[in-house]
């Protein structure tokens, strides 16, 4: 019933349905980190990139892209922000 709640959501905003749909496979998965492993909050894990980055010690080895990473997550936080939502409420959320 939830999914189906996040559907209707999706399809009354045609802007979150749009960016979703242009997401790539790293950015999704940045997302489903997020959600699964990180309480669904962006700060622990630029926290964990940005410690690997300097040679401190981190939570998880996301990639050996970081700085892509980084990136990546600066433009799905920003989007968040903007609409007011959460993103792993559209991406379909599978297991690592």
């Amino acid at each position: 019933m939830a999914q189906e709640g996040k559907k209707t959501e999706e399809a009354a905003n045609p802007h979150i349905a749009a960016f979703v749909r242009t997401l790539d496979e790293p950015h999704r998965m940045l997302i489903i980190l997020k959600a699964q492993l990180y309480g669904g909050r962006w700060e622990p894990m630029l926290d964990d990139l940005q410690n690997r980055l300097k040679g401190k010690p981190y939570i998880f080895k996301l990639s050996n892209r970081i700085k892509d990473d980084l990136e990546r997550i600066g433009r799905l936080q920003a989007f968040e922000a903007e609409q007011g939502i959460d993103l792993a409420d559209y991406v379909k959320l599978e297991s690592l």
